[in-house]
């Protein structure tokens, strides 16, 4: 039967184009976890680091060694020079170039019979380890004070290199320079030119080694180090490092990388930290919310199966339980806005409606407010406020709100016929509000923790029931926005003094005005507040 056809694997109009084997290939190839990007981009870093040094350092080395060479060459031509000159002197008793300029029968029989030729070819294979030109012939000297030769018309001879190159060697295309060698006769002086070429060096195997040798020590161990703190950190070891000693080791650029990379573990591991105690603070928040919101439901479950009994026959049983379940949702309700306030807050959605207004409004509104409070619980409470405005950047129901807690919270602490005075000042820098009670006071044990969420001390448990102990959290998280700080001063049955310090402009504080910076350390004073 015949062969249903199969799907066209055209892209349809409008569909994605097709993934073609060299995007599927690179896909695979890459590496999916941060970690393994980050070692990836280490090794570009020094393959192209390599890239651009090796190159430069090959090329000094090779014009190191060519000079060394050259220096060798031109050492062995001046030593076969001086061996040439003492053997044809022997040969031909000390004449091998004749009164009419030519070379002697002597001379010539020299360069081409046996076994002076065979001599001669022994010291360009063991001397001079290169091709050798001879020429024979009368010294002259030049204008610039050199000595050269005058060739005879026979007395030019050329010997090639026919030993075999030893280990390492290789044939060079250097040439070294003419070296002449005089024999002083009193009536006819003659003397030698020898010049070698294309001799056997090891210079290309010694830069082998040599490059070998530096990229072992200066790069290539370096980066082993480097690759092995980059795995520690992909398997979550976040204290690996490359060794401070060992990182001065090598070329400057793999020494600064390795420099670069410890800097980069630090703050990853400072990131790290940061985030597991953010991480265990929230799973802290969460339990203490949770047992916080726990309290008023079992009450209201309780209130509302009784209720629902016997007992919601009786008017005034059924009076007392709708009353506790009033407050209980009441209490439901204050954690709700606190939980919020505190929520946005902390994430950052909280804009502060910054005004140059004066600020003895926002305090003056929210000391009212808590007025009828203090009345009722029978505690003084008194305003104090500067004649002239008070000025300042500040976000007025952000500050009212500030104030509101701290004013709650010293009449909660507060016991019958006691005072909570709120003071606004101006100050050099802004402005300063200061709430002070004369209650129960702070155990200096406590004094840190005074801002942790949920916090609310060992004493008067009536006042820390009554609270959902994410007050002083907020006004923290409001004057941190504000650029300000807090400052306590508390002791034990005497009370507790909180002051405010405002910038002039929240705007102009190197911290900006979103600060991040953990609750400041409260400061305690031993002695009674004046």
């Amino acid at each position: 039967m015949p062969a249903t056809p199969s799907p066209s694997a055209e892209a349809t109009p409008g569909s994605a184009p097709a993934t073609g084997p060299l995007q599927r290939l690179l896909r695979r190839l890459t590496p999916r976890t941060f970690q393994g990007r980050l070692t990836l981009g280490f090794v570009s870093v020094v393959a192209l680091t390599l890239l651009l040094v090796g190159p430069a350092v090959i090329i000094r080395l090779d014009a190191y060694f060519y000079q060394q060479e050259q220096e060798n060459l031109d050492g062995r031509t001046s030593s076969t020079a001086t061996v040439i000159a003492v053997l044809l002197n022997n040969w031909t008793n000390g004449a091998p170039v004749g009164p009419d300029g030519g070379l002697t029968s002597a001379a010539t029989a020299a360069f081409t019979t046996e076994p002076t030729v065979g001599t001669i070819q022994n010291v360009v294979d063991d001397v001079a380890q290169a091709d050798v030109e001879i020429q024979v012939g009368e010294p002259v000297t030049g204008s610039d004070g050199t000595i050269g030769i005058v060739p005879a018309p026979d007395g030019t001879y050329r010997f090639e290199l026919a030993a075999d190159p030893k280990r390492g060697q290789t044939r060079e295309t250097l040439e070294a320079a003419p070296q002449v060698k005089v024999v002083a006769r009193a009536q006819l002086p003659w003397g030698v030119q020898v010049t070698l070429s294309n001799p056997y060096t090891f210079r290309a195997s010694t830069i082998a080694a040599v490059t070998g040798l530096l990229i072992a020590r200066r790069f290539t161990t370096p980066l082993r180090r480097l690759t092995t703190a980059a795995s520690d950190l992909e398997r979550g070891e976040l204290g690996s490092r490359v060794p401070t000693r060992l990182a001065v080791t090598g070329a400057i650029e793999i020494s600064e990388l390795s420099r670069q990379f410890n800097a980069m573990a630090d703050r990853l591991e400072e990131s790290v930290a940061i985030i597991r105690r953010d991480r265990d603070r929230s799973r802290d928040f969460l339990a203490d919310v949770s047992h916080e919101l726990r309290t008023p439901i079992t009450a209201l479950r309780m209130s509302n199966e009784l209720l629902s009994e016997a007992a919601g026959d009786d008017p005034d049983t059924r009076a007392e339980f709708l009353e506790s379940s009033r407050q209980q949702l009441e209490r439901l309700d204050w954690l709700a806005q606190n939980l919020l306030d505190l929520s946005k807050l902390d994430s950052g959605l909280v804009l502060l409606d910054l005004r140059p207004d004066d600020l003895r409004a926002a305090v003056e509104s929210s000391v009212e407010q808590a007025d009828a409070t203090a009345r009722r619980r029978g505690i003084a409470l008194a305003l104090a406020l500067p004649d002239r405005p008070v000025r300042i950047r500040h976000d007025p129901q952000r500050i009212g709100q500030v104030v509101t807690n701290l004013v709650g919270n010293a009449l909660k602490f507060t016991p019958r016929g006691g005072s909570v005075s709120v003071l606004l000042e101006p100050t050099a820098e802004g402005a300063r509000i200061e709430v002070r009670d004369n209650g129960v006071g702070i155990d200096a044990a406590e004094l840190p923790r005074i801002f942790d969420r949920f916090f609310r001390g060992s004493l008067a448990n009536e006042a820390r029931g009554s609270g959902s102990g994410l007050g002083l959290a907020i006004v923290k998280s409001i004057v941190d926005l504000h650029a300000g700080r807090i400052v306590v001063d508390s002791r034990l049955g005497v009370g507790a003094t909180f002051s405010v310090l405002l910038p002039r402009d929240p705007r102009a504080h190197p911290d900006g005005l979103a600060s991040t910076s953990r609750p400041e350390v409260v400061e305690s004073s031993p002695s009674d507040p004046s």
